[in-house]
């Protein structure tokens, strides 16, 4: 396959092997932002707790209290912190007068949600990108408080304890 232009060549969208390929497409349309027959809060839920859960990982192991009792609850409180931020700068993107950009169809994602473009879409979205981010901060944080898993973690941030 070639490297051919998806519509008016002018505009930069082209069809290459990558983004016209049957794997990339199915992964992108799967995706929670993309996925068809959901709400735009559901979308942010299922993207806020992918968000809070990766997050927590790096605030413990590589925070700056990674070496003390403390590290669970500082990467806790960091992950929270990082998704208010985001959620914040999804509030100012719904806030300018304008409406959301809707994005066109392309090679990638023939059908785009519409319903998520709006205004009360987006707000939707955000919400539950709140409640989905803190949750899934929450539930990382409990999850590495396990027996298990604490003995991973130790490994991972590189305390050795050879019993």
């Amino acid at each position: 396959m070639t490297v051919t232009p998806a519509a008016d060549p002018c505009v930069g969208n082209l069809a290459t092997p990558v983004n016209s390929g049957y794997f990339i497409k199915w992964l992108i349309n799967n995706l929670p932002f993309y996925r068809q027959g959901i709400s735009p809060n559901f979308r942010g839920i299922e993207t806020g707790a992918a968000f809070g859960y990766l997050l927590y990982g790096p605030f413990t192991i590589c925070g700056p209290l990674r070496n003390t009792d403390y590290s669970a609850t500082a990467g806790l409180l960091a992950a929270i912190g990082a998704v208010h931020l985001l959620t914040l700068l999804f509030l100012l993107y719904n806030q300018p007068g304008n409406q959301p950009h809707i994005p066109p169809a392309d090679v990638t994602v023939d059908n785009p949600p519409a319903d998520l473009f709006t205004r009360n879409g987006w707000s939707e979205f955000t919400s539950g990108f709140w409640l989905g981010g803190c949750g899934g901060a929450v539930f990382a944080w409990l999850l590495c408080d396990t027996l298990h898993v604490q003995e991973l973690v130790k490994i991972a941030a590189g305390v050795w304890s050879v019993s």
